[in-house]
């Protein structure tokens, strides 16, 4: 079964604040409940020691911190329904990666690729956006695409994907799929906004393939 690499999760403000290793977990002491504070890490030590700190020290805006979830959504505002997210998951064990989009105003599927053999997560949220990208051009649509992935977002902006995985026999489609994103983004042109998923004041990325 496919996954992303694991995350965990700190609850400073919920029903029961504490680290826990999967959204589901985290979702239950913080969905609902008035003014949570949470945030997600990549490892456990660093949410076991960002958990023994105050909250404001990891949640905030830039350099401003921030001591509420309200006040987040307040500066970041809420995501346009009129868009497309995109989203990735990698198996950490095979190494099979596959992405996905989704219209956030409906929910609907609009493409689910994979699963291709060795990849990477962030190849995968690179070969989502540029997918999402060029969908919509297909189709004239200037809506904004939402990736929770900094690393994909900054690969679509240099038209490059800067990964350091080797190629071999068993992904080589996945390295020719990345040849074409990178052709795709140097010789079109697009307006349409690439947006970060903003997963600490939204909640998880609709377009989560949900294994955690």
């Amino acid at each position: 079964m496919s996954q992303k690499k694991p995350k965990f999760y700190v609850v400073w403000q919920g029903r029961k604040p504490g680290v826990y290793d999967s959204w589901d977990e985290a979702k239950a002491q913080t969905d609902g409940f008035a003014k949570p504070l949470f945030k997600s890490f990549d490892n456990k030590p660093a949410a076991l020691k960002a958990y023994k700190d105050k909250p404001h020290a990891h949640i905030g805006l830039g350099d401003k911190p921030v001591a509420r979830q309200g006040k987040l959504v307040e500066l970041v505002g809420n995501p346009i329904l009129d868009s497309l997210v995109v989203d990735a998951a990698w198996n950490t064990a095979t190494g099979d990666m596959e992405y996905q989009g989704i219209y956030l105003a409906t929910k609907q599927k609009l493409f689910l690729k994979g699963p291709y053999s060795d990849g990477t997560n962030n190849i995968g949220e690179f070969l989502a956006i540029v997918h999402a990208l060029a969908l919509l051009h297909q189709k004239k649509s200037l809506i904004p695409v939402y990736s929770d992935s900094r690393t994909a977002i900054s690969w679509v902006k240099k038209k490059k994907a800067n990964t350091k995985l080797e190629e071999t026999a068993r992904n080589a489609e996945l390295f020719e799929l990345i040849d074409r994103a990178e052709n795709w983004l140097q010789t079109h042109t697009f307006t349409n906004p690439v947006l970060k998923w903003e997963t600490t004041v939204w909640g998880e990325n609709p377009a989560d393939f949900g294994r955690k």
